[in-house]
């Protein structure tokens, strides 16, 4: 009876999530086993729109409530796009006055993206074709990027249009790559292929178009296993090291590995390394990718 009415409970909650995350517009979005797998399919090229980012502003505030969650991964329907560049409906519209660095506010493209990159969850860009403009910059946005090869295309030519990257081009650029490769990037607005990418830095890694989904995919259940409060633990602090003096960034180490402990099974795994002499084991020693799966089961 508690076997039944626990998996009663279950179907409840995965009921629930399906419905949660339905009703955009501009993609679609399935859950299994604390992996979100959003898909963009909004005809005909992906355009990244109002819409679009009203879709993606609604999914952070889901996502954001959702430790059942652990990773996002982001795709295409579009066999030749990921994520089209930055609609020109609104951005023809932009004013044509200078403002002060006091008056100025940050453009709906900025803090939706900004959104992005700060959910709790661990997102992934599966990029199977074009990402330029704002597109490139939402795969920018997310914490890691893979690519297909003979796919996938990028570009900021914002340059050529008379403006900048704003969706967090220019500021995201530098710290992915440094400098001088994203001078190159950004001023030259010129397509590069995943190979490039790679090579810059602006993706993690390049794949053969029939190697990038099983990776992804491999990728994304493994870290689902994980406690949702150690990855967001882990994600917090990496980008705390990007900004921050190496004192500060520490700190920040010893600040999130309290939170995690504190809603982790942490402890009692430690625990239980201690009692088995686990840690003292050469099987173990050797064979960690299967140990830190193995452990999952200690709650």
């Amino acid at each position: 009876m508690v076997v039944a009415s626990l998996l009663h409970v279950n179907d409840h909650y995965i009921k629930e999530n399906k419905m949660a995350y339905a009703g955009f517009t501009t993609f679609n979005a399935n859950s299994n086993e604390g992996v979100l797998t959003v898909t963009f399919d909004y005809p005909p090229v992906n355009i990244q729109g109002i819409p679009m980012l009203d879709d993606l502003n609604r999914l952070c505030e889901l996502l954001e409530g959702d430790p059942a969650i652990k990773v996002v991964v982001f795709q295409s329907a579009n066999p030749e796009i990921f994520v089209a560049h930055a609609d020109t409906n609104f951005l023809k519209d932009m004013s044509t006055d200078a403002v002060s660095r006091e008056e100025v506010e940050l453009l709906y493209l900025q803090k939706v993206l900004q959104r992005v990159s700060e959910v709790p969850q661990v997102t992934i860009a599966k990029v199977e074709g074009f990402a330029r403009g704002g597109g490139h910059e939402f795969m920018l946005a997310c914490d890691m990027r893979f690519a297909a090869r003979g796919k996938a295309r990028f570009m900021q030519m914002e340059v050529g249009m008379g403006i900048l990257p704003c969706g967090g081009g220019a500021s995201r650029m530098a710290r992915q790559v440094g400098l001088g490769r994203a001078l190159e990037i950004v001023l030259s607005a010129k397509d590069f292929d995943v190979d490039q990418a790679e090579a810059y830095g602006t993706i993690n890694r390049a794949f053969e178009p029939d190697e990038l989904g099983p990776f992804v995919d491999a990728l994304a259940n493994r870290i689902a296993k994980f406690p949702s409060a150690s990855i967001e633990a882990c994600k917090r602090t990496v980008y705390a090291s990007v900004d921050l003096p190496i004192d500060e960034s520490l700190k920040e180490e010893a600040y999130w590995l309290y939170q995690a402990t504190s809603q982790t099974p942490a402890i009692k795994r430690f625990q239980y390394a201690d009692d088995n002499g686990a840690q003292f084991s050469l099987d173990n020693q050797r064979d960690w990718d299967s140990l830190v799966i193995n452990i999952q089961d200690v709650t």
